[in-house]
C-alpha cells in the first residue's frame, strides 16, 4: 500500500527545490533568501557566488537545485527563469549550556531553518529593443 498521489501545487510555470534543516537561525537565513527574490536566476547565482555570508554557499546550491528541476523535470526556459519566492521557515532549536562564573550556567540555542525556493518562467518581455535604435 502506497501513499495517494496528490496533484502538483505549483502552476505549470513554476518548479521548486526544498532544503530541511540548514544551520544557521532563520533570521540571517532572510538576510540571504532577501537577497534573490525577484532577480533573474543568473544574476542571482552571481549574487550568491560573490556573498561573504557562510550560508550563501547551501543558498546558492538550493537555487541550482530549482532550476535544474525546472529544466529537466518541467522543459521550463532556463534563461527566463526568476526566483519567484525564497521562503524561510524555522525548524528545531538545539539547547546547549556554557559553563559561567560562580558555577551558573546560560543557555546556548543552536537555531536550523528551513528554505523553499520557487523559479518562475517569465513571459518574454521586449527587452532587446529597449534604448535600441532610433
Amino acid at each position: 500500500m502506497s501513499k495517494p498521489k496528490h496533484e502538483r501545487g505549483l502552476p505549470e510555470t513554476e518548479a521548486q527545490a526544498i532544503v530541511s534543516n540548514l544551520r544557521v537561525s532563520p533570521r540571517k537565513l532572510n538576510l540571504v533568501a532577501a537577497m534573490i527574490r525577484d532577480l533573474p536566476a543568473g544574476k542571482a547565482i552571481a549574487t550568491l557566488t560573490f556573498s561573504k555570508r557562510r550560508i550563501a554557499v547551501q543558498v546558492k546550491k538550493a537555487l541550482q537545485s530549482a532550476i535544474s528541476n525546472a529544466e529537466n523535470n518541467h522543459s521550463l526556459d532556463v534563461d527566463r527563469l526568476v526566483v519567484a519566492r525564497a521562503e524561510v521557515g524555522r525548524s528545531i532549536v538545539m539547547r546547549r549550556f556554557h559553563a559561567r562564573g560562580r558555577g551558573r550556567a546560560a543557555r546556548v540555542e543552536k537555531w536550523f531553518s528551513h528554505l523553499k525556493i520557487v523559479v518562475a518562467e517569465r513571459a518574454q518581455d521586449n527587452a532587446g529593443t529597449e534604448g535600441g535604435a532610433a
